[in-house]
């Protein structure tokens, strides 16, 4: 307790030594909330979409008359895009800002299911959700860019812990309502719930999301104009609503913007970009643990509802409710990591006689930032590896239905974790081009997720569910060791890219 005391006030003299230098960002308490819970909104929809559409699987094989095997392929298809689309959409928000990426995506998805909500056939099914995949999945990934806008690195474990905290609502939550709405209105409702939703989304980004990039807005002291602007601003102008200044704006006199934002001219994204990130030490294998940990969830939860059908003899309505242990435990997962990340980040600083700037943020180039990241990891990786491997044999046996419940619990719990310490870290190494390099994370996790998720029945059927679940969790185990040479080596890397003058 004095320990953390002494942090506190550590900080506090820290924050007041630094008084004269610019502000990291200069969007107040307020803004920041709602800049974080539209990102947070929007990035939503990306779990959302795959996990209510799980319950649905076999009354679109009866509506459609087509086998269960070629809805799995429109799964399939899904998961491709979601690779590919956040390499695209990701580097084209670090070009030309958050805002106008954000209006279109979320109109390409809301777009999709009205489409999907009426379509009669397989191939427009098999379409369609490719599209759909197109306008979500790379809103996780600029939001990412949109904490690393507004949060320094000393608070940036608890902003993400906020805006992953919907995507990780959406995994609780989305086969409860899949599993209702396919079994009473219909299917079409799961799409119809969609359209409404994003449609809600893409409203309040128009109206209320402010630019936030750093290389258009600076700190947030340079004004957006064009698309840029929400509409809300427009209203301001015309004194329609009353306006509220930022802190320390230049109406204020008080501020300047801490760094020279050079806006890019629009040129056609360049997906390779994200490839290129992952030729990076660091990168591949901060990627690499985030990838076999999303792989393990994924092949997890895609064979939850069969095996609990199977095993233990519950109903369709049953299996969607069954995702809700391991739902909750990513919420409390993805929140509670924030404040873990802050601990180690404070107390990494003071271990090496780093000076916290919490008003214009540290210098990453100085910081040994792997180390404050990675501090607690080693917890939650051993915590998911040894439940992923109870979890097959407590199926093995048929134990109790409560065993294997309270397994997803941990095992979704501590992964939300690890997401949130490997998430953080991507955005403090890439803090130029955050939302590329979370694309560079999307194309590894739906790599392995793809191919996790298409052998774990295989697998499963050959070896049986424990020796399938020990697998899995040997992986997760080996991660250890993965995030052991990122911990040591890490900022001795990132030193010689910076030598080599190669951006980050």
């Amino acid at each position: 307790m004095a320990s953390e005391k002494n942090e506190q006030a550590s900080i506090t003299e820290e924050s007041a030594s630094n008084e004269s230098s610019p502000p990291y960002s200069v969007w107040t308490k307020r803004q920041k909330g709602l800049i974080l819970f539209l990102a947070s909104f929007a990035a939503t929809f990306s779990p959302l979409s795959s996990f209510i559409f799980f319950p649905a699987i076999d009354a679109l094989s009866r509506s459609l008359n087509v086998s269960v095997g070629k809805i799995n392929l429109t799964i399939t298809s899904y998961m491709i895009i979601s690779g590919i689309a956040p390499s695209i959409m990701g580097n084209l928000a670090d070009r030309v800002g958050r805002r106008i990426v954000y209006l279109v995506m979320m109109s390409i998805y809301c777009a999709a299911n009205i489409g999907l909500a009426l379509q009669t056939n397989w191939t427009a099914l098999f379409i369609l959700r490719m599209v759909q995949s197109a306008g979500s999945a790379a809103t996780i990934a600029i939001g990412y860019g949109v904490v690393s806008d507004i949060a320094p690195p000393s608070e940036r474990g608890a902003v993400i812990s906020g805006m992953v905290l919907g995507p990780n609502i959406a995994t609780a939550i989305g086969p409860i309502f899949g599993g209702v709405l396919a079994n009473y209105p219909g299917w079409r409702w799961i799409f119809w719930l969609l359209a409404l939703l994003s449609g809600t989304c893409l409203v309040l980004l128009a109206l209320l999301l402010p630019e936030t990039a750093r290389s258009i807005v600076g700190n947030g002291t340079i004004d957006a104009t064009g698309f840029r602007r929400p509409i809300y601003s427009y209203l301001q102008s015309l004194k329609i609503i009353p306006s509220e200044k930022k802190v320390n704006s230049p109406a204020n006199g008080l501020a300047v913007p801490n760094e020279n934002p050079t806006p890019k001219q629009l040129r056609i994204p360049n997906p390779l970009e994200s490839l290129k990130l992952l030729w990076a030490k660091d990168t591949a294998l901060i990627t690499l643990i985030f990838g076999i940990f999303y792989m393990n969830l994924s092949s997890l939860q895609a064979s939850t509802s069969t095996l609990f059908i199977n095993l233990y003899g519950i109903s369709d309505l049953q299996a969607g409710l069954i995702y809700l242990p391991s739902g909750i435990g990513s919420c409390i997962g993805a929140y509670g990591a924030g404040p873990v990340l802050e601990r180690d980040y404070r107390r990494t600083a003071r271990k090496h006689n780093i000076t916290i700037d919490v008003r214009g943020g540290d210098n990453m180039a100085n910081f040994p930032i792997e180390k404050a990241r990675f501090r607690s990891i080693w917890y939650v990786i051993t915590a998911a590896s040894v439940s992923m491997i109870g979890y097959g044999w407590a199926l093995y046996f048929k134990v109790n239905m409560v065993v294997p419940l309270v397994l997803q619990f941990i095992i979704g719990f501590s992964t939300a974790a690890i997401f949130n310490m490997c998430g953080a870290l991507l955005v403090d190494v890439h803090p130029s081009s955050p939302s590329t390099a979370q694309a560079a994370n999307s194309i590894v996790r739906a790599s392995l997720a793809g191919g996790g998720t298409a052998v774990v029945q295989i697998l499963i059927d050959a070896m049986g569910v424990g020796w399938t679940f020990t697998l899995y969790g040997g992986i997760c185990m080996a991660c250890l060791g993965i995030a052991w040479l990122e911990w040591a080596y890490g900022k001795s890397w990132r030193d010689k890219m910076r030598e080599r003058g190669v951006e980050r």
